[in-house]
C-alpha cells in the first residue's frame, strides 16, 4: 500500500514552515499543481509548475541531462530527482516536486503500467521513490499524485526538524 496526503495536508505542512513549492511532472501531466491548487489559499505556497511530457521537454526545458536519458530512459529515479531539483530551481520554490513513469495501458521504455518514480527537492537534498501501482491508466496517475504529495509532507516535515533549522 502506497502512502498518500492529501492537497490541503500538503499546502498545510508548507504553510507552517513557510516553504513554497514548484512541480515538473510527466505522467500526471499537471495533476499534482492542479491539486496544490484546488486549496484555497494555495497561491502562498505554490510557485509554479511545468508539463514535461516529451523527453526532449525534460532535457532542453528542464536541462535533465541527455545522456542520463540516454543511458536510463525518461522512467528513472535519477531523471525524477533532476526533475525536482530543476523545477524547484527554476521557479524559486523551497520544495521541488516530480513525477515519471507509466500510466499505461500499455508498457513503456520497457517497463510496465504502474512503475512510476515520485522525487522531492528540498533545501537539504533529493529524495526519489519507486512506486509500483496498479490500476487502470487514471488510477495509476491519481495514485501518483497522492504518493508524491506524502513524499513533500513528509520531507517537509523531517526537514524542518533537522537540526540548524
Amino acid at each position: 500500500m502506497t502512502t498518500t496526503a492529501t492537497p490541503q495536508e500538503a499546502v498545510d505542512a508548507l504553510r507552517s514552515v513557510g516553504a513554497t513549492v514548484a512541480t515538473a511532472e510527466s505522467l500526471t501531466g499537471g495533476l499534482v499543481v492542479a491539486a496544490l491548487v484546488s486549496v484555497p489559499g494555495a497561491s502562498a505556497v505554490v510557485r509554479g509548475g511545468v508539463v514535461a511530457y516529451a523527453p526532449d521537454v525534460k532535457t532542453g526545458l528542464l536541462g535533465v541531462d541527455e545522456q542520463l536519458v540516454a543511458r536510463h530512459g525518461t522512467v528513472d529515479g535519477e531523471v525524477a530527482a533532476r526533475m525536482a531539483e530543476r523545477a524547484r530551481d527554476a521557479c524559486g520554490a523551497t520544495y521541488g516536486i516530480a513525477t515519471t513513469g507509466v500510466a499505461g495501458p500499455d508498457p513503456s521504455e520497457g517497463k510496465p503500467p504502474g512503475t512510476v518514480h515520485v522525487a522531492v527537492a528540498g533545501p537539504h537534498g533529493t529524495v526519489e521513490r519507486l512506486l509500483e501501482l496498479s490500476g487502470d491508466r487514471a488510477e495509476i496517475r491519481e495514485a501518483t499524485v497522492g504518493a508524491a504529495l506524502a513524499l513533500l509532507v513528509a520531507r517537509v516535515g523531517e526537514e524542518s526538524s533537522a537540526p540548524g533549522r
